[in-house]
């Protein structure tokens, strides 16, 4: 399963970390991801949603 919101699309970013003596290493950004329990189309099932989509209720959660 791809790391990446169902609702949005929101995923891992790549970029660079830079010291303060300017030596620069790749590092990644992980998106906040939940693991809950959603309706999607009329049944439950459990999928990965960023907390920014749960929060502003882009997500109808299961019982």
């Amino acid at each position: 399963m791809a790391r990446n919101c169902i609702v949005c699309g929101k995923g891992t970013v790549v970029g660079i970390k830079l010291s303060h003596s300017h030596i620069r290493n790749k590092r990644t950004w992980a998106p906040n991801l939940q693991r809950v329990k959603a309706v999607i189309n009329g049944a439950p099932k459990k999928v990965l949603v960023c907390s920014r989509c749960l929060r502003s209720g882009k997500v109808q959660r299961a019982i």
